[in-house]
C-alpha cells in the first residue's frame, strides 16, 4: 500500500475491493474522498482525486460501529486510537447498561458504576457531557445514550425499593431533558444492584419519555441465566409500551444448565418482531466482564479478575488459584477481592454462534477500557468477527459481516449518511486485508493490537495508516435525526 501524504485535498483508494455494508457482494471500484464525504465511486483506475492511495488486494467498507461501548470517559480524554481506532471502529454508542456519566454528579459512584472510574461523574446535566464531547472532539464518532442507573442514583434516596410515583416522573424527566440535549435514547440495566428493586412499573413510567421520539431502548436485561426467558418478556412488553426500538444488550444466556437456550430466546425476538421494533447487539467471545460478584463468582466454574482495589495484584489471576493460596472458598475469596472487576468463562461456542449468525444482530464490543487487565474484546470484536468468525469458521460471509457492523447499526440507530459506503454519504471507512485480518488480544495479552488493518478514515481525515496515528480529533458526536 503507498503511503498518504499529509496535506487538504481529495484522495482515491484504488485497487481494492468494495464492501459496501448493504450485505451485497464486493465489487472493485475506486472510491473517491472529498470534504469529508464520499464523492464517487468509479470503475477501477478512473477515479480523481489529488492524491491516489494504492491499496492494492485489500477490501475498503464503511467504518465499523461499536453498537455497545462503556467509553464514556475515553471520548473526552483521546484514549480510544489504540483499543478503537486500530480495529476499524469509526463509531461508538456510548452509555450503555444503564451506566452513562451524566446526569449524576458524585465522587463515590458505585458498582457497576465504577467501571467508568470514579472521578469522571461531574456532569449533572446530559447537555454538559454532550458539550464536553463537542469540546474534546475525539478521534472517533459518539453515539451517546443516557442511563437509567445513573438517574435512579440521583433521584431515587433508597435504591433498595422501587421508585415512588413522584421519583418515577423526575427521573422521566431526566430523560426528557437529555433527548432534548442530543441523546439517542435511554439505557437500562436491572440486572445490577442500584436497579434490581426497579420493578416493571417503574421501567414503564421512566420509558414513557421515549414515546413518539423514534428513540432507542437499550436493555440489559433482568437476568441472563435460569430466569432468561422472563427477563426478556419483560424487556420484550417494556420496549412496546414504550414504542421504542428496542435493544437487547450483548444478548447470551450463562451457566451450564442453560447451554442451548438461545433456540428460545432468538425465537422470541422472532415473534416480537413482528409486531414491534426490536434487534439486539452481541460481542463474539464466550466469556462476560463485568463487576466481581461473589455469588456469581462462586457459581462459575472458571473466572479470571481483572482488577481488585484491595488487590490490585490479583489482576490476571483466577479466582481458584487466589482462593487456594489463601485457604478459604470461591465465594469468600471474590468477597475479599471486591470492589473488582472479572472475566466469567459460562457461555458456549454453539449459543455465541447462534446469536452472531441471526440477521437481527449487531457487533458490540462491551468493553470495559479501566480495567487493569481488560477483557480481549475491548482491542479484538471487530477483527475477531471478520477473522475467526467469518473467514475460518465461515458461519457467514464477510459481507454479511460488514453488514452486522456497518449497515445494521445505523439503521438501527438512525445514523442517516452513514454506515454504507455510497456517493454522498459521510467518508467513515476502513481499509483491511481480508486473509489476514484477525484480533491479536488474547486473554494473556489482551492489549495486543489487531492485524490487517491498514488504514482508518474518519469523517474523511486518514485517522490511523498502518497503526500509526495521523488525526486523534476526527470524530464527532453525532445527532439523532427527526
Amino acid at each position: 500500500m503507498s503511503n498518504p501524504e499529509h496535506g487538504p485535498g481529495s484522495f482515491v483508494l484504488r485497487g481494492g475491493e468494495v464492501i459496501d455494508g448493504s450485505g451485497a457482494v464486493r465489487f472493485a471500484a475506486d472510491v473517491v474522498v472529498e470534504q469529508g464525504r464520499i464523492a464517487a465511486i468509479t470503475p477501477p483506475g478512473e477515479g480523481r482525486a489529488d492524491r491516489i492511495l494504492q491499496i492494492d488486494g485489500r477490501v475498503v467498507c464503511p467504518g465499523f460501529i461499536d453498537s455497545h461501548s462503556h467509553d464514556d470517559v475515553q471520548v473526552l480524554r483521546q484514549t480510544l486510537a489504540q483499543p478503537k481506532l486500530s480495529q476499524g471502529v469509526c463509531t461508538v454508542v456510548t452509555g450503555n447498561c444503564g451506566i452513562s456519566l451524566p446526569p449524576l454528579a458524585t465522587d463515590s459512584p458505585p458498582a457497576p458504576l465504577d467501571i467508568l472510574g470514579k472521578d469522571a461523574y461531574r456532569f449533572s446535566r446530559f447537555a454538559d457531557y454532550a458539550r464536553a464531547i463537542d469540546e474534546a472532539r475525539p478521534c472517533v464518532n459518539v453515539v451517546p445514550l443516557v442511563g437509567h442507573i445513573s438517574i435512579r442514583i440521583k433521584h431515587v434516596p433508597d435504591l433498595t425499593r422501587s421508585a415512588s410515583e413522584g421519583e418515577t416522573r423526575a427521573m422521566r424527566g431526566e430523560v426528557e431533558a437529555a433527548l432534548a440535549a442530543g441523546a439517542f435514547g435511554l439505557s437500562t440495566g436491572v440486572y445490577y444492584p442500584p436497579a434490581r428493586a426497579a420493578n416493571t412499573e417503574e421501567l414503564l413510567g421512566v420509558c414513557a419519555a421515549l414515546k413518539g421520539r423514534n428513540a432507542i431502548l437499550a436493555m440489559h436485561i433482568r437476568d441472563e441465566a435460569d430466569a432468561v426467558v422472563p427477563a426478556l418478556q419483560e424487556a420484550l412488553f417494556v420496549g412496546a409500551r414504550s414504542q421504542a426500538r428496542l435493544v437487547i444488550s450483548h444478548h447470551k444466556v450463562m451457566g451450564s444448565a442453560n447451554h442451548g437456550r438461545t433456540q428460545d430466546t432468538l425465537r422470541m425476538i422472532d415473534a416480537a418482531a413482528s409486531t414491534q421494533d426490536v434487534c439486539l447487539d452481541c460481542y463474539p467471545y464466550e466469556a462476560s466482564s463485568t463487576m466481581l460478584d461473589a455469588q456469581k463468582a462462586a457459581r462459575t466454574g472458571n473466572v479470571l479478575i481483572t482488577w481488585s482495589s484491595p488487590h490490585p495484584l490479583a489482576s490476571g489471576r483466577t479466582l481458584k488459584s487466589l482462593a487456594q493460596e489463601w485457604g478459604i472458598g470461591l465465594e469468600e475469596a471474590a468477597a475479599k477481592l471486591m470492589p473488582g472487576g472479572a472475566i466469567y468463562f459460562s457461555m458456549s461456542q454453539q449459543d455465541v454462534e447462534r446469536v452472531l449468525s441471526h440477521p437481527a444482530t449487531m457487533i458490540g464490543s462491551d468493553g470495559l477500557p479501566h480495567d487493569q487487565r481488560p477483557h480481549p474484546r475491548l482491542w479484538g470484536t471487530f477483527p475477531r468477527v471478520l477473522g475467526h468468525y467469518s473467514r475460518e469458521r465461515k458461519l457467514f460471509a464477510l459481507e454479511a459481516a460488514v453488514h452486522k457492523m456497518t449497515g445494521l447499526p445505523a439503521q438501527r440507530y438512525g445514523l442517516t449518511g452513514r454506515g454504507l459506503l455510497k456517493e454522498g454519504n459521510a467518508a467513515d471507512l476502513v481499509v483491511f486485508d481480508p486473509d489476514r485480518i484477525r484480533e491479536g488480544s488474547t486473554y494473556e495479552n489482551p492489549t495486543n493490537p489487531a492485524i490487517g488493518i491498514d488504514a482508518v478514515i474518519v469523517n474523511g481525515l486518514i485517522a490511523m495508516w498502518q497503526g500509526d496515528v495521523l488525526n486523534s480529533h476526527a470524530g464527532q458526536r453525532l445527532r439523532p435525526q427527526a
